[in-house]
């Protein structure tokens, strides 16, 4: 299956209404994969940036709020050589498993999307999708934490907490711990924003390092920083660069994966709307020079 047809989205609604458990069945049942291949190397397509209320590509505010659309270019991006997996909430993994597009690809189940975008509890991310037992029992190959850093909201300690005790579940089920720890500041409007200090980013890693009772199966989410050696050289542990939404700047973005991959433990990439929605609306021209980036045997096949 490489393009999404409107006969199988519209078996899907009726699916949901007249057999709910086949979307759980096709789940549980997916061929699954090892976790990385011959490289180590790993290229994940992020799509769970609806569950957190995040909807934007671009100019358009709403361009991921389409399901249809949303699930059509994911399947395209699935077909493009090089692509190992998705990260995603339990709707779009049931969704993508009834239609069949998840059959031998490495899935890792989102879990704590409760930071809703632009709400005034933003950096609460609490537990509001996948727990570790569920993404056991589901068959998912591991899950994906947020934990964003500030200084002062009283949520943070809470975040930590909770991680702490997701990443020694998971390890306990010999899983994928992903952990996106990114450095946070309150800006003067009251809203939460990245921090892009180099400092900032090393000591979120050496926060995120240390968590739990087994770091054995902790992976980590980082950007793509210019110091990328720097950040790195914080950790043994495998680092994936997230994505974000690039929009016009696609070029620097592609050209700061490619600089990062030069570290030892930089190990790939999981990217959503970068590639998703690329600004041009070349999805599989987009996903292709990201494969090539984390997987550079695919230049010459």
């Amino acid at each position: 299956m490489n393009r999404l047809e409107r006969a199988d989205y519209s078996a899907l609604i009726e699916a949901r209404i007249r057999r709910p458990e086949s979307l759980q069945r096709a789940l549980q049942q997916r061929k699954r994969r090892d976790l990385v291949g011959p490289d180590g190397n790993l290229l994940i397509i992020a799509v769970d940036h609806t569950a957190r209320g995040m909807l934007a590509a671009g100019s358009d505010p709403l361009a991921v709020a389409d399901r249809y659309t949303l699930l059509d270019r994911v399947i395209r991006a699935l077909a493009v050589p090089g692509v190992d997996g998705v990260m995603a909430s339990a709707d779009i993994f049931e969704e993508l498993a009834w239609l069949g597009a998840l059959e031998g690809v490495v899935a890792i189940g989102t879990m704590n999307r409760g930071g809703i975008i632009g709400a005034r509890w933003e950096l609460d991310d609490r537990l509001t999708a996948y727990d570790a037992d569920h993404i056991a029992d589901y068959g998912l190959d591991g899950g994906k934490t947020l934990l964003r850093i500030e200084d002062t909201d009283p949520g943070v300690a809470r975040t930590l907490e909770m991680v702490a005790a997701i990443s020694t579940e998971l390890a306990d089920r010999k899983l994928m711990n992903m952990i996106e720890p990114l450095p946070y500041l309150i800006d003067e409007n009251g809203r939460a924003r990245l921090d892009t200090s180099t400092e900032r980013l090393i000591k979120v890693v050496a926060i995120a390092s240390g968590l739990g009772s087994s770091s054995a199966y902790t992976w980590l989410k980082l950007p793509a920083s210019p110091d990328m050696a720097k950040v790195a050289a914080t950790t043994t542990m495998p680092i994936v660069m997230l994505g974000g939404d690039p929009g016009a700047n696609s070029d620097q973005t592609f050209a700061g994966w490619q600089a990062a991959m030069a570290e030892p433990n930089v190990r790939g990439l999981v990217a959503g709307r970068a590639l998703v929605y690329p600004e041009d609306g070349d999805v599989e021209g987009a996903v292709a020079a990201a494969a090539q980036i984390v997987h550079p045997s695919l230049k010459n096949p």
